[in-house]
């Protein structure tokens, strides 16, 4: 039985998030944790007061313990399925720590997070919290955007460079999100200079392509100075319904999420992202 965490804030997002999630994983049997970290902290510092050789752990307030069984009593209400079991804590600590801790204390497989997106351009696409998620945990991430409504991935977007070597947890995570909904696989390279692939590069790409082998694969060039353009023809054009990307590939994958947010620009707030670690 796979594990998946959802950290919650109780917001309309985390639940559109949920939502997704539930009809996601509708047909496997999962157990989905919801995590609330409560980062408010005494006014004395805590660093302090472990130096004077005390510990303050605040007591769980009640309004959170409701809002969290009113948040399970919610899902099961409207997503009543068999497969599914839940658990939930609410915890006191920073919000990256309490993450890392979870996921080694449950053997997390999953995470599944919502995001706001921007509302303007001084503004990071992705919301602070799912950015430090997906760049500080290493714990592949569903990201759902504010917009985003559940559909069946049929096709999903793979954009790459083809500048490293593919991992095998990436390969096996692909493999088990494609069979789950007998999805393929559209690879995007986004070419911003008509220089041709190197040796490596087309190393990498026949790798990809015999690695693959069992699941629809194409493979897609589009030549565009602008990244973000490009990305956004390419999912209108290819009908794409989730995006996969390697958390590894740093540069590339922060000029497509951690960008100020563009006019006409739209799979950030639409097309939910699966964020692979290895």
């Amino acid at each position: 039985m796979q594990q998946l965490l959802l950290p919650t804030d109780f917001s309309e997002n985390a639940w559109n998030a949920t939502k997704y999630a539930l009809r996601f994983f509708e047909k496997k049997k999962v157990t989905f944790h919801f995590l609330h970290i409560d980062i408010s902290l005494p006014s004395v510092k805590e660093e302090d007061l472990h130096v004077a050789g005390f510990s303050i752990k605040k007591e769980i307030p009640k309004h959170l313990k409701d809002q969290m069984e009113q948040w399970i009593q919610r899902i099961k209400s409207n997503y009543p399925n068999e497969n599914h079991s839940f658990e939930y804590l609410i915890s006191q600590t920073t919000f990256i720590s309490g993450i890392r801790d979870y996921i080694l204390k449950k053997d997390i497989d999953f995470i599944i997070m919502g995001t706001k997106g921007a509302s303007g351009v001084k503004e990071m696409t992705l919301g602070s919290k799912t950015g430090a998620v997906i760049t500080r945990v290493k714990c592949s991430i569903l990201v759902i955007p504010e917009e985003a409504s559940f559909k069946y991935p049929i096709n999903i977007g793979f954009p790459t460079d083809f500048n490293m070597s593919y991992k095998q947890k990436v390969i096996d995570t692909l493999y088990e999100v494609t069979k789950m909904f007998q999805s393929s696989i559209k690879v995007l390279r986004v070419a911003q200079t008509q220089k041709p692939l190197d040796n490596f590069q087309n190393t990498k790409r026949e790798e990809l392509k015999e690695r693959l082998s069992d699941i629809p694969l194409s493979f897609h060039v589009i030549e565009d100075p602008n990244l973000d353009n490009a990305l956004q023809s390419f999912v209108t054009t290819m009908q794409i319904d989730m995006v996969a990307m390697i958390a590894k590939n740093l540069n590339f994958f922060q000029r497509i999420l951690f960008k100020p947010q563009v006019a006409k620009i739209s799979y950030h707030v639409q097309i939910p992202f699966l964020v692979l670690h290895e």
